[in-house]
């Protein structure tokens, strides 16, 4: 019984479900987005401007998922081929105070946000001269502040319409199945605005499955899981201490509650990139005492979308699939082929760990450490599976 309440109390996490969900790298005007990006990517948008808007159009890169998981596979099989999970990161416009009403590129950067799953926030901490701030100077708080108004401000005018939209519907009355629902979805609309109108992010609160269902296609940005990046100086990285950090997590705390906090260096980052090797990097990073965060953001931002991974092995290929949490084994199925969800039979299942414990394949068939399973398993982080299917209907 205590399972099942359990079970109930689950928050029910909000935007579209896949398993190729994209997130954007958002922050106001010169906070070192642009820099993250060329850095996360490994790829060059040329030298970032020094100015506002220096990224108009939002660039995309797809990011290897750090995995020591897939790392001893691929050393175990030694495959022809390599495939690790990626996660596809966009870098968008920086914003500015007024942006919600059109200011800057205003209504084109905030329709960017739209179009991704999650949010990567960098907060500027770095003194600069050379790099001017937009709002004049360096203050992390007032920042967060001026985002946070701006993506609330947007997702209200975003609600007002849809539920001027449902007014317009439920106003002809009468008592049909169809009404019932048109009613109950303008009573979910108008709890959304009264939510936001409290000073309050949608992602924040507990939602009903049928409450999800209207929210999810309204696209809001306070709907999004976010992850505050820390943009911190070089030397404050290395020694882990600036002034402004206790003040942003007591901001988040009050806030974006349960939200992950990353400090930083994109300088340090970016520098990074400029070695030949990753060992050449690595002996930097042991030099200094410190490690790049970057697997860290990577890895954090995927475990906020709720996505998690499964294995196939062999010698022919060792791959790394990304599925969301809670997904049954013929939806993972799918995922290496549309037609293998729709002709599932079963899944030969065994974990990682069990491989990684016992040494080898044939050892975990030894011990009958491999299961059987239906179509009503759902998968688990780190699973290896071999899906057996029939043939699909031509």
């Amino acid at each position: 019984m205590p399972s099942k309440k359990k079970e109930e109390e689950k928050k029910i996490p909000l935007g579209r479900p896949g398993n190729s969900l994209k997130s954007g790298i958002v922050g106001l005007a010169n906070v070192g987005k642009s820099t993250l990006f060329q850095a996360i990517t490994r790829c060059s948008l040329g030298n970032p401007a020094n100015f506002p808007y220096a990224t108009i159009d939002p660039e995309e890169a797809r990011v290897i998922v750090p995995d020591a998981r897939y790392d001893w596979l691929c050393e175990q099989y030694n495959p022809k081929s390599r495939v690790p999970a990626n996660l596809t990161v966009y870098d968008i416009a920086g914003l500015t105070r007024g942006a919600s009403t059109g200011a800057g590129l205003g209504n084109a950067f905030l329709s960017h946000i739209r179009a991704v799953d999650a949010i990567f926030q960098v907060v500027r901490c770095f003194d600069d001269a050379e790099i001017i701030h937009v709002e004049g100077d360096v203050d992390p708080i007032r920042d967060l502040d001026i985002i946070a108004d701006e993506l609330r401000i947007k997702d209200i005018e975003f609600v007002e319409k849809a539920l001027e939209n449902s007014k317009k519907q439920t106003r002809r009355g009468g008592q049909s199945l169809e009404m019932k629902k048109a009613k109950e979805e303008e009573a979910t609309i108008e709890k959304i605005l009264a939510l936001l109108q409290s000073g309050k992010d949608v992602r924040k609160e507990h939602w009903s499955p049928k409450e999800i269902e209207v929210i999810n296609p309204l696209f809001l940005l306070t709907a999004k899981p976010v992850v505050f990046l820390v943009n911190l100086s070089e030397k404050d990285y290395i020694r882990q201490k600036n002034k402004n950090l206790a003040k942003i997590a007591e901001w988040v705390k009050e806030h974006a509650p349960g939200d992950p906090i990353i400090p930083l260096s994109v300088a340090f980052e970016s520098r990074l990139t400029q070695f030949d090797t990753d060992a050449e990097a690595e002996e930097e990073c042991k030099k200094l005492g410190t490690k790049s965060a970057l697997p860290k953001v990577i890895t954090t931002m995927r475990s906020a979308l709720e996505l998690m991974s499964f294995f196939t092995v062999g010698s022919d290929e060792v791959r790394q699939w990304t599925i969301r949490k809670d997904t049954k084994a013929p939806q993972a199925a799918g995922v290496i082929h549309g037609d293998f969800e729709k002709t599932f039979i079963q899944a030969l299942v065994y974990n990682y760990d069990i491989l990684k414990e016992l040494g080898t394949e044939a050892e975990v068939k030894a011990k009958g450490k491999v299961r059987t399973e239906g179509k009503g398993y759902i998968c688990q982080d780190g699973d290896i599976l071999l899906i057996k299917a029939g043939a699909a209907k031509a």
